[in-house]
């Protein structure tokens, strides 16, 4: 039987503690020792990062490796990856690991005890001069080789073996540079009989997804990289993720077909680079962490691949006959983290179990649950259905979202009534939403808001073209886009014209600013930690992005003018909605002066709004305490602006 209420108003049984109370963030993994490690979050403490174990079987509970106060959590370029390794020097198996305090690499024993440095303090003004990622086995059990952002001198970043006898702890002199500096470097492969090194490196302006090289080079006795040479890319290909075949074949993904698509080089032959598998469709993604994989090897005939446009399947791909087979698996998006004797261990979401850590036998397809970030559920009558749809824009262009109608098990608003609906914009802009099931997501439409996940132009997934649309064009195509879905979800009957509203984080939160200030479609908008000055932005950011407004916006400081026309915070004049203003106070990518200038304005002004700022966050909300308030702030905005009853305290704004 039908129940009516009001749309915002439905007595939903996911309250913001219960919602993030089984939350726990799942990084990749790796099979040890017949038995599994991975990467989780701790939320509750601090948000801090740490080393999970596991035997072979299900009986032994899994155990913490690394305790608190140590966080595994790198920060090259800021956003880090692949932070941790196991390695079994002498047959002993230890864990490596950076810290994210002192950015220091550490060695833990399995069994216990407190970890050892492998690497020099480095601290200058409260900021760590060396930084650490992607660590491998090196060419002896003795050492590692990372990634390492060295903020010394000039900055630069290159390839370095790190001792594992702890001698470079107090020598700096100990770190072995592997391979020549570049500005940016990731992917350090080692092929089989460690008499080569495979590695990318991009340079600004670029971003990793606009162009990249890849790199070959011969060990000498010496382990440095002897005669370079490049193998495939460019200032307009972007090469990702080479990884050894054989000794002399080497697999990598390219864009070069405007796809990301897997391609093959054999070092020996001269055969030159052959298409593995040519589609039109992504088999990979952008690179914002190094360490991201989106295929393994698994033999020298076959590959485990990744591959789709609004999601991805998982497949293997014979190498001789470019055959590729999906495997049937309940996933809306899937990636390989590790593979051994015939299981493969992989990042997946479901729609009915969340994101989480999995293996799947690849012969049978069985799939055991190994860490999911959802532990408690929600209610199945309370998860909205997940409508991938289609858009036009006013370009005639096509634009992508994922439509979450409001649902709680038999709730249907008042008669003749239609739900609020909230845009949600990625970050990045570089970025993809795909279906997913999402407490926050749920939180919403199990109270009778609607959401719509906007995959607008710029969004991977859809080919270099879709994401090429942005370029130059940020604050246009997105705000465009964005809005060709919200008035397409009234044109249709699915929403209410005027109770639109959009929010986003860094990057999206630009994209809310600009909505708002460039358009009259929205009544409210949440931004957190968002862009709303770009000439302060490109003054005042972190390295890895410094660069990345030249194919946003256009060449600073020449572009001077395009940049003040594009800044939310020029037009505030036009905004008249109220907004909610959420930001971290130790963010490095979007400081807190981004917000905390909108704010001013807004007060200035007289227009509606809050600003909350969170201590001890970054860039991205990760304390459980601080992922609470900032969802009941932002039902208590939405009701305050929409006129509907919630279940939370109310909100003051000014």
């Amino acid at each position: 039987m039908t129940t009516r209420a009001p749309y915002g108003s439905w007595p939903s049984p996911l309250s913001a503690e219960s919602s993030t109370a089984g939350t726990t963030p799942v990084g990749g993994g790796a099979f040890v020792d017949g038995g599994l490690w991975w990467l989780e979050g701790r939320p509750a403490d601090g948000g801090r990062l740490t080393v999970m174990a596991r035997g072979a079987t299900t009986d032994e509970a899994p155990r913490e490796l690394v305790a608190a106060p140590f966080n595994v959590r790198s920060r090259v370029n800021e956003y880090g990856g692949s932070s941790w390794l196991p390695v079994a020097p002498g047959g002993n198996r230890v864990l490596v690991f950076a810290n994210f305090a002192d950015q220091r690499v550490y060695l833990q024993d399995q069994a216990g005890g407190e970890p050892q440095p492998l690497t020099p303090e480095s601290m200058a003004a409260g900021e760590p001069l060396l930084r650490f990622a992607e660590f491998i086995p090196g060419t002896h059990d003795g050492e590692v080789l990372a990634v390492c952002e060295d903020h010394r001198d000039a900055l630069v970043r290159y390839i370095v073996a790190i001792p594992l006898d702890g001698s470079a702890a107090a020598d700096p002199g100990h770190l072995r540079r592997v391979t020549p500096s570049s500005r940016f470097v990731a992917a350090p492969r080692l092929n089989h009989a460690g008499t080569r090194i495979a590695w990318i490196s991009w340079e600004h302006p670029n971003m990793p997804w606009d162009g990249t090289e890849l790199h070959v080079a011969e060990l000498g006795a010496d382990g440095v990289a002897r005669e370079v040479s490049t193998v495939a890319g460019g200032p307009d290909e972007s090469v990702l993720q080479p990884e050894w075949i054989t000794g002399s074949e080497l697999a990598f993904v390219s864009d070069r077909s405007g796809w990301w698509n897997l391609y093959a080089a054999d070092l020996d032959t001269g055969a030159g680079i052959r298409a593995l598998c040519p589609r039109e469709e992504e088999f990979a993604g952008p690179l914002w962490q190094v360490g991201t994989t989106w295929f393994a090897v698994l033999d020298e005939r076959t590959l485990l691949v990744t591959h789709g446009t609004h999601g991805s399947s998982l497949g293997r791909l014979d190498l001789a006959t470019s055959t590729l087979t999906d495997l049937d698996l309940p996933f809306s998006r899937i990636s390989p983290a590790d593979v051994a004797g015939g299981l493969a261990l992989v990042n997946a979401t479901s729609l009915t179990e969340g994101d989480g850590l999995r293996v799947i036998n690849l012969s049978t397809e069985a799939v055991e649950n190994i860490s999911l970030s959802e532990s408690a559920l929600p209610d199945p009558r309370a998860l909205p259905d997940a409508r991938p749809m289609e858009f036009v824009n006013s370009d005639g262009e096509p634009v992508y979202a994922h439509v979450y109608a409001p649902k709680l098990g038999q709730y249907a608003g008042l008669e003749g009534e239609l739900p609020p609906y909230v845009a949600l914009i990625h970050g990045g802009p570089t970025s993809q939403a795909f279906a997913r099931l999402s407490p926050g997501i749920a939180y919403y439409t199990s109270r009778g808001i609607g959401v719509v996940d906007v995959n607008y132009g710029g969004s991977t997934g859809y080919g270099r073209a879709y994401r090429n649309r942005l370029r130059g064009q940020w604050g246009v195509v997105d705000v465009q886009d964005t809005l060709a879905v919200m008035t397409g979800l009234v044109d249709a009957g699915l929403a209410d014209p005027h109770r639109l509203a959009i929010e986003g984080g860094s990057a999206g939160g630009w994209t809310v600013l600009a909505a708002l200030t460039g358009s009259d479609v929205f009544a409210a908008g949440i931004s957190r930690y968002g862009v709303s000055d770009l000439a302060a932005l490109v003054q005042d950011t972190h390295d890895f992005e410094s660069r990345y407004m030249e194919s946003l916006v256009g060449p600073w400081p020449e572009a001077r003018e395009l940049y003040a026309q594009r800044a939310p915070i020029n037009h505030l004049d036009s905004l008249n909605c109220p907004v909610l203003l959420l930001q971290g106070d130790e963010d490095k990518v979007v400081p807190p002066a981004q917000s905390q200038v909108v704010a001013d304005a807004l007060d200035a002004k007289g227009i509606p709004h809050a600003y909350v700022l969170f201590k001890g966050e970054q860039h991205g909300f990760r304390r459980r305490e601080n992922i609470i308030r900032d969802r009941e702030l932002s039902l208590a905005f939405y009701a305050r602006v929409f006129g509907f009853e919630a279940d939370v305290p109310p909100i003051e704004l000014s």
